[in-house]
């Protein structure tokens, strides 16, 4: 498997949630992928890992595929493999539900996203792909925030198009 192409099988259990975001982190960093987008594919990976766990209506001892390509373009493709064939649903949860966001989450910070049986086995894969790496841009005269703050300036600066922001996640 080249450099850029990474696999991981982990039982499917509820720390290994945690092991798998930690492996990604781990992985990215040696990519040197910038924190943005690390921070993005961890999440998304997070709610794939434990909707994996907390779904898949299968055997004691399957294991849960994670595999992440980054491609030539920059752009990190990270797929989730059990062995349960039921295609996640989107939800519609109310705002004291604890639960149910994660594919909304997925929507709303993946390039794109998608699912498909598996064709050598039994299950399913659930992927995502991050938006392209860019470079930041650096403005050629942006004020201290202490400048600012002294000023009582209120407003923003923004060097370039508009990022999204990681919303808060609910206790589980």
């Amino acid at each position: 498997m080249p450099e850029d192409d990474v696999e991981w099988q982990l039982p499917r259990h509820p720390r290994n949630v945690g092991r798998a975001r930690a492996l990604l982190r781990e992985q990215a960093a040696g990519w040197k992928l910038p924190d943005e987008v690390t921070d993005t594919a961890v999440l998304l990976l997070s709610e794939l890992m434990t909707n994996a766990y907390r779904h898949a209506h299968v055997s004691p001892g399957r294991e849960i595929r994670v595999r992440c390509v980054l491609g030539d373009d920059r752009r990190l493709r990270v797929s989730v493999t059990d062995a349960d064939e039921t295609m996640p649903t989107f939800r519609n949860p109310s705002p004291e539900d604890e639960s149910g966001r994660g594919l909304i989450l997925v929507t709303l910070l993946a390039e794109t996203w998608g699912t498909e049986p598996r064709t050598d086995g039994v299950g399913k894969t659930i992927w995502f792909v991050t938006p392209p790496v860019t470079a930041p841009v650096t403005p050629a005269f942006a004020p201290s925030p202490t400048a600012s703050a002294h000023a009582g300036s209120t407003a923003a600066t923004s060097a370039g198009p508009p990022t999204h922001a990681t919303p808060p996640s609910s206790r589980r």
